[in-house]
């Protein structure tokens, strides 16, 4: 890996680790009694694809997390890119108990998970202050026109004064229908990425934090659409619409459309 990232540098390219953190199936299965369990019989709780979650209170993970960056950015990479910070979102949520988080979630229905959350994002970002390493979060897409936390604990602004960089993920294929009153939402590319990242830029300069810390995952992918380069060229422009300077193309197969780069 450290061979593979120098050749990278030595051709200019900025090299950012994804880190997925919550949703970690080997980590839960080595340490059950940090993973999210079943209510009904303490055993490993599951999402609907069979994965399995770590408590995102469970301070022996976080531990694990800021080890597992201090070597990846050890190795060479100049970004660390944390995903999954959250709670699980789909599978059978009336059979889990958070053995770390629940005393704090049951208390504060509305709130607990956000605090456990926020509670790590200090905690990462304590753990790397002075290292020079950039960290960045990726966030649901709707993090930035809800102030709720989605019942998964992300909140825009508890999240942004701990990170270098907030990517929420605006794929418009993950809205739902009539979001903002658009009946098929991935015929609206442009409308869905400007809104939301409108709304986005608002939230954290009211915060006092600055909006251009906002990078947004945008859709190259066929789903559930095919995409067009002109679908995915909406969606940059849309984020340069919006006041802010960067952003990422997400697609899980690493095939990107080219012609939607041009003149990038």
């Amino acid at each position: 890996m450290r061979d593979f990232i120098a050749y990278l540098h030595s051709k200019g390219i900025y090299v950012v680790a994804r880190i997925t953190v919550f949703q970690d199936p080997f980590f839960a299965k080595k340490h059950p009694d940090l993973a999210i369990q079943k209510a009904s019989d303490r055993t490993l709780w599951a999402d609907y694809k069979g994965i399995h979650y770590l408590d995102p209170g469970a301070k022996k993970a976080w531990e694990y997390i800021v080890a597992l960056g201090k070597e990846s950015y050890a190795a060479g990479f100049d970004e660390l890119n944390f995903d999954y910070i959250r709670f699980p979102s789909d599978g059978n949520m009336k059979d889990i108990y958070y053995p770390w988080s629940e005393a704090r979630v049951t208390a504060d229905p509305a709130h607990g998970k956000a605090l456990v959350l926020r509670d790590f994002f200090s905690y990462l970002h304590e753990s790397f202050e002075g290292s020079g390493a950039v960290l960045s979060a990726d966030l649901f897409g709707m993090t930035m026109t809800n102030t709720d936390d989605l019942n998964i604990g992300q909140v825009l602004e508890y999240a942004a004064p701990y990170f270098d960089y907030i990517a929420p993920m605006v794929y418009p294929s993950h809205y739902p229908k009539g979001f903002n009153g658009y009946q098929n939402v991935n015929a609206h590319p442009y409308d869905i990425v400007k809104f939301s990242m409108d709304r986005g830029a608002a939230r954290l300069a009211a915060a006092t934090s600055t909006p251009l810390k906002l990078r947004p995952w945008l859709q190259d992918n066929d789903y559930p659409v095919p995409y067009t380069p002109e679908m995915v060229r909406a969606q940059i422009q849309a984020v340069y619409d919006a006041g802010l300077t960067s952003w990422m193309l997400w697609d899980a197969g690493n095939t990107y459309t080219s012609a939607a780069l041009d003149g990038e």
